[in-house]
C-alpha cells in the first residue's frame, strides 16, 4: 500500500481538564499500536489554554513535559479558539485543511483526552460542525455520560439500580449551605462519597466519613465543578465493564468479560490509578460468581444502549458484598487507553487485541459519517 492510500488519524491529545496528563499516555499507547501498514498518524495536542498544535515533535516535547508545552512562535499554532470570528488569510485557511501534497490534512480524528471540554460533547460538537469522522460517542452521549446526575437519571428510567444521591447546585450551595447540610445530615448515613459531576479519574472526589467533614469536602468538589453530587457509600465490588459498538448495525454490542478494582486506598482514588503503581489490582476476570458476571454484562449493555452510545465506553458497575445487587456508578466514554487500562486489557482478555480494537473504533467513525452525510440537510415542497 503506498503512504498517499493510508487513512490519516488525527490523534487528539492533552486539553482543558484536570486529567491533561492522563491524556498524554492514552495518545502514546494510541499512536504506538495504531497499524502502519493502513494508518498514517498525525498527533494534535491541545495545551491548557485552548491552543492546538500539530505535529509528532510537539508530541515528543508533550511527553517529556507531562503536558502539551505552549509554543513560543505564534506561526507554529494550528488553531485556537481566539481565531473564531477574526479575519484569516487565504493561506492561513489553506493550511489548516490541507496538507504539503494538497491532500485533507486528516480522514478520522481519534480523539484520546478525558474530562471536561474533551469527553463531555463539547469536543464532538466542534468535530460535526467541521463534518470530520472521529472516534467514539456523539454529542449526547458524551454530555450526558459525563454528567453523573443526568446518566444515573436516565439509568433509574431504564429500570436499572443506582446508588442513593443527592446533586447540588453551586449557586444554591452559596445561598443555602446551613440548609443544605441540614438537608444531607437527615437524608444519609456516613460514610458518603462528594464528588464533581462532570470529571473523571475520580478528581476532586472525597470519602467522608463524619458530618464534621462534609462542608470542606463539598467545597473541594466545587473547586471542580459547578454541580456535585453526594452518593452513599455501598460497601461494594467494583465492577468494569467494556462495551464495543459492532461493526453489524443490527447486531448487539460487544461486551466484554467482568473486570474487578481491588484498591489499596480508601477508594479508587486518583492517586490510586496513576500515582501510588501498587494502588490497586486489577482482576480480569472478576472474583464473582458466573450468574453475577453476567447480569453485570447485562447491566453495561442496558446503560450502553440507554445512554444511546456509539463505538465503545466503558461502564462502572458497583456490586453490593451483601445483596449481590448491581448499581450503575458510572460511564467513561473516552475510557483510559494506556496498555494497562481496563477498557483494552478486558477487550484482549474477550479476544479483540489492542491493534484490532484501534482499526475497529476507526472503521466504526467512518462509517457513522458515511450515514450521516447521506441525510438530507435542506427541505424543499
Amino acid at each position: 500500500m503506498k503512504p498517499t492510500d493510508k487513512i490519516r488519524i488525527a490523534v487528539l491529545y492533552g486539553g482543558r481538564s484536570a486529567e491533561h496528563e492522563v491524556s498524554l499516555q492514552s495518545a502514546r499507547n494510541v499512536i504506538q499500536y495504531l497499524d502502519p501498514a493502513y494508518f498514517e498518524i498525525i498527533p494534535i495536542g491541545i495545551d491548557k489554554q485552548g491552543n492546538w498544535f500539530v505535529g509528532h515533535d510537539v508530541f515528543q516535547q508533550s511527553l517529556e513535559h507531562k503536558s502539551v508545552p505552549k509554543l513560543q512562535h505564534q506561526d507554529k499554532t494550528w488553531f485556537t479558539a481566539e481565531w473564531i470570528g477574526k479575519p484569516t488569510t487565504g493561506q492561513q485557511v489553506k493550511d489548516i485543511v490541507l496538507n504539503k501534497n494538497g491532500g485533507a490534512l486528516f480522514d478520522v480524528v481519534f480523539p484520546v483526552m478525558h474530562g471536561p471540554l474533551c469527553e463531555d460533547g463539547t469536543l464532538q460538537g466542534l468535530l460535526e460542525l467541521a463534518n470530520l469522522p472521529y472516534v467514539g460517542c456523539g454529542v449526547l452521549a458524551s454530555a450526558v455520560g459525563m454528567d453523573k446526575d443526568i446518566s444515573k437519571r436516565l439509568a433509574l428510567l431504564s429500570g436499572i439500580s443506582v446508588p442513593l444521591y443527592q446533586s447540588i447546585k453551586k449557586s444554591n450551595w452559596q445561598h443555602h449551605q446551613a440548609k443544605i447540610l441540614s438537608q444531607l445530615t437527615s437524608q444519609f448515613s456516613f460514610p458518603v462519597f462528594v464528588k464533581p459531576a462532570n470529571t473523571g479519574s475520580s478528581v476532586g472526589i472525597t470519602k467522608v466519613k463524619t458530618e464534621a467533614n462534609l462542608e470542606s469536602a463539598i467545597e473541594e468538589a466545587f473547586r471542580y465543578d459547578t454541580k456535585i453530587l453526594i452518593e452513599e457509600a455501598i460497601n461494594a465490588l467494583e465492577l468494569e465493564v467494556a462495551v464495543l459498538e459492532s461493526l453489524d448495525s443490527q447486531q448487539d454490542p460487544i461486551v466484554s468479560v467482568v473486570g474487578e478494582i481491588k484498591t489499596k486506598h480508601e477508594f479508587y482514588s486518583y492517586e490510586a490509578k496513576y500515582i501510588d503503581e501498587h494502588g490497586a489490582e486489577l482482576l480480569i476476570p472478576a472474583s464473582i460468581t458466573d450468574d453475577l458476571k453476567e447480569k453485570a454484562r447485562e447491566t453495561a449493555k442496558q446503560i450502553f444502549l440507554a445512554l444511546d452510545c456509539e463505538g465503545m465506553a466503558r461502564v462502572d458497575l458497583f456490586m453490593d458484598k451483601n445483596t449481590h445487587q448491581i448499581y450503575f456508578n458510572e460511564i467513561n466514554t473516552i475510557p483510559g487507553f494506556t496498555t494497562i487500562s481496563m477498557y483494552p486489557k478486558l477487550l484482549e482478555a474477550s479476544g479483540i487485541s489492542y491493534r484490532e480494537l484501534l482499526t475497529h473504533l476507526i472503521q466504526l467513525a467512518i462509517k457513522r459519517h458515511e450515514a450521516k452525510t447521506n441525510l438530507v440537510r435542506s427541505y424543499s415542497d
